[in-house]
């Protein structure tokens, strides 16, 4: 079976294009669904994550809301413990919170992500998540 197909109809958006970007590690890519901040003052974009791909360090001023949809993956605030988010969680992450996010080792993850109050200003992008960070959990898929 050809997984990439069997992901396109599974999911409700597109998968849209393959993420080109020094703050995404591995393969991942992204569908924006809403971008005009300046009527409602939050973007929306669907993201996939294959196995293993994650984003960088990374906060927004205005906060940020995470909808899984499918799969399994992780999601971590600096100074706490890696969590597991799968497909029905929402994941709500107050303004200037220091977080990653990205699929498990095993599976693919995607989420809706909601930018909220971006008038406040542009995500702050920080360093990579190191595969020392990303491998120290004991979770399980």
């Amino acid at each position: 079976m050809n997984n990439s197909k069997n992901q396109n109809e599974s999911t409700i958006f597109p998968k849209g294009e393959k993420i080109s970007s020094p703050n995404f590690m591995g393969t991942a890519w992204l569908s924006m669904l809403a971008t005009d901040a300046g009527i409602f003052d939050c973007v929306i974009g669907n993201v996939t994550f294959e196995p293993g791909a994650r984003n960088s360090w990374h906060s927004h001023p205005g906060g940020q809301i995470l909808l899984v949809t499918s799969g399994i993956g992780y999601y971590q605030e600096k100074g706490n413990p890696i969590q597991l988010i799968q497909k029905g969680d929402v994941v709500m992450i107050k303004p200037d919170i220091l977080h990653w996010h990205g699929a498990s080792p095993d599976s693919q993850m995607t989420h809706i992500a909601i930018s909220t109050r971006v008038g406040q200003g542009e995500a702050e992008w920080l360093e990579p998540v190191s595969d020392e960070e990303y491998n120290n959990s004991n979770l399980t898929d």
